[in-house]
């Protein structure tokens, strides 16, 4: 059976809202089941409130290692020690099901997806301004201004390569953003190549002689 769901790679500074259109995109009845969020693997340890295959797939160092000898991912890299990647066993599967997935991934990450999977959509979100990215991390209450303001200069590095991705939008409106992330899925899956696996008993009936 052809791949029929599209991989939609997103990307975004941290503080532009990435994270909440996701979660409010899956929410949306248009959603229906027929839309997921990859989940990665990591070898780091679970933190309280994280469910496994829910936030991650935890596995140890060695299965990490058996898994990249497989080239079971599209994508894996060491951080601080701990190693993550994006399942590529698990992404084919469900895209050969029908399924569209989202995949919260950098821009360096997306450069690898894109390289192997070419037919992945990306999107790339930004804020409205630099004041209201570093208003939106204050809010937050999670960092220092030290830790702020190195998410800020990291935020311009990311925002850089804006160019590299298929969809760019602002989230100025929440609401707004929401329905343009919301038209782009539409939009894919409405392409005339998916849909003609979709219907082909519907268009060989219309178009028999």
């Amino acid at each position: 059976m052809a791949h029929i769901g599209t991989l939609f790679i997103i990307s975004s500074p941290s503080g532009a809202g990435k994270s909440s259109l996701i979660q409010a995109l899956l929410e949306r009845p248009s959603a229906d089941g027929k839309l997921q969020v990859s989940v990665s693997h990591t070898t780091r340890a679970t933190r309280p409130g994280e469910v496994d295959g829910v936030h991650y797939h935890f596995v140890d160092q060695p299965q990490f290692k058996a898994l990249i000898d497989r080239g079971a991912f599209y994508e894996w890299a060491e951080v601080f020690g701990n190693y993550y990647g994006t399942s590529r066993e698990w992404i084919d599967a469900q895209l050969a099901k029908g399924i569209d997935i989202l995949l919260d991934i950098d821009w360096q990450g997306a450069r690898q997806i894109r390289a192997q999977s070419p037919s992945a959509k990306s999107i790339f979100i930004l804020p409205p301004s630099r004041k209201e990215l570093e208003r939106r991390l204050n809010a937050r209450q999670q960092d220092s201004a030290e830790v702020i303001q190195g998410r800020m200069d990291k935020a311009v590095s990311e925002m850089s390569h804006y160019d590299e991705y298929d969809y760019l939008l602002v989230n100025d409106n929440f609401d707004h953003a929401l329905n343009q992330l919301s038209s782009i899925i539409e939009a894919e899956r409405a392409n005339s190549g998916k849909q003609a696996i979709r219907f082909q008993d519907l268009l060989s009936g219309l178009l028999a002689e």
